[in-house]
């Protein structure tokens, strides 16, 4: 038997690996998927090796995450209960389809991963895992009775690893359950099941990554401009962006247009998240409904992700048709249900995308955007496909052939029709 296994090199991945080998007498193939979780890689492939994985692969799929997930799910404003912006849940169809290609590659029989049988995760990987490789199991130690009779806590795992010469660093104390790619970092567990602990306190201060908080961050404000081309953005435009692509060091302007710098989509959000963190936007404190029917708190950063979609949303008001824009938002409360609970490969996601994609045919145009604070404040929009009319919409005299005025009394009649009959029935007339 050939299995491909999730893996990070931490305690429970690594632990997981040498059971499975175990139990199942079966070559075992390590994958981990850079989606941006900026972990330390350097040494991955041997720690697998010395675990007992026959090979250990390493996708790079941090421009495919930005560009094939991220982007086309910022182009529907997607957000989870109103508040969360999916940053796990988008990216485990795009780690899932990488450890998919590995796995039919190696002619692997079955994929294992460490998600318990109490998160989204585990139907999130499984569902896209049956979306895209049906004949391939999947199997969940976590789900195993065996599995957890051996390792009821971190203690037994971590003299499990001992006892195994597994090479792991890891401690009893582990306050947070973190997760973090190029979108987010998630914090749950330890204090968080609190619900009325507050993260946002001196308590919590040195867990934030991606940000500092909105009391820390600089007193004056800064505007960032926006390209966007067809709901995407393409380029920027900032005092100081030369030096900030110069300091990520792994971000390549693509050339310039009109005073903006040309960006791919991962740069796009490497250059958003930093300055996002730099003035504390994007921190959320939620108790969201998991898929598998319990209540769960979280405390997200979503530095980038919170002023792109402040940046979309602005230019949609500008260039999408009223009716258009009506239809499109009445259906994403179902669309980032769809993602949230793992069904990015389904039939229903990717008729939604479809729809979609149309509408933004004509987001194209520039953004301006004040940050500050912790807000993303709108500071102008303007695009060459506006369907703003300053003629027809000035409250000054404007011209009449572009609004007749006396023509709202029609309209003001014909609505007011069904409503004068309903009145009449109530009063019995």
């Amino acid at each position: 038997m050939k299995i491909v296994v999730a893996y990070s090199g931490g305690l429970d991945t690594s632990v997981l690996l040498k059971w499975l080998k175990d139990k199942y007498n079966a070559e075992v193939i390590a994958y981990c998927a850079d989606v941006g979780q900026a972990e330390e890689l350097d040494g991955l492939e041997a720690k697998a090796l010395a675990t007992g994985a026959s090979k250990c692969y390493i996708g790079d799929l941090k421009e495919e995450f930005a560009s094939d997930f991220i982007f086309p799910m910022f182009q529907g404003n997607a957000l989870y209960e109103g508040r969360y912006l999916l940053g796990t849940s988008i990216a485990r169809p795009c780690i899932t389809k990488g450890m998919m290609e590995v796995a039919i590659k190696e002619g692997a029989d079955a994929i294992a991963h460490g998600a318990t049988g109490k998160g989204n995760d585990q139907v999130r990987f499984e569902l896209s895992a049956a979306a895209l490789a049906p004949d391939i199991k999947c199997i969940a130690p976590w789900r195993d009775d065996e599995f957890r009779a051996q390792f009821p806590g971190r203690a037994e795992m971590i003299a499990y690893a001992e006892e195994n010469n597994i090479p792991v660093k890891a401690s009893m104390k582990k306050p947070y359950s973190m997760d973090r790619n190029l979108l987010h970092i998630s914090f749950e567990a330890g204090n968080m099941e609190d619900t009325w602990h507050d993260a946002s306190g001196e308590e919590d201060k040195d867990m934030y990554v991606l940000s500092v908080s909105p009391e820390e961050a600089p007193d004056t404000p800064e505007y960032v401009q926006f390209l966007f081309e067809k709901g995407n953005v393409i380029g920027l435009q900032y005092e100081g962006i030369d030096a900030l692509i110069a300091e990520l060091g792994d971000v390549k302007a693509e050339g310039t247009q009109d005073g903006y710098t040309l960006l791919n989509p991962y740069g796009v959000m490497r250059v958003l998240n930093a300055l996002g963190g730099k003035h504390g936007i994007g921190r959320i404190d939620i108790v969201e409904n998991r898929f598998v029917g319990m209540k769960s708190r979280g405390v997200y950063e979503t530095p980038g992700g919170t002023i792109l979609l402040a940046a979309h949303q602005d230019l949609e008001t500008l260039t999408m048709d009223r009716e258009a824009q009506a239809l499109r938002d009445s259906l994403i409360p179902k669309y980032s249900q769809l993602i949230y609970n793992g069904f990015w490969y389904s039939p229903e996601r990717e008729a939604l995308q479809a729809l979609i994609t149309s509408t933004q045919q004509t987001v194209s145009g520039e953004v301006r955007l004040k940050l500050y604070k912790g807000n993303c404040i709108q500071a102008g929009r303007k695009s060459p496909l506006s369907l703003y009319d300053e003629d027809v919409a000035t409250m000054e005299g404007g011209a009449e052939e572009a609004y007749n005025q006396n023509d709202a009394s029609g309209f003001i009649a014909l609505n007011a029709l069904r409503l004068k009959a309903s009145a009449r029935q109530k009063q019995g007339k």
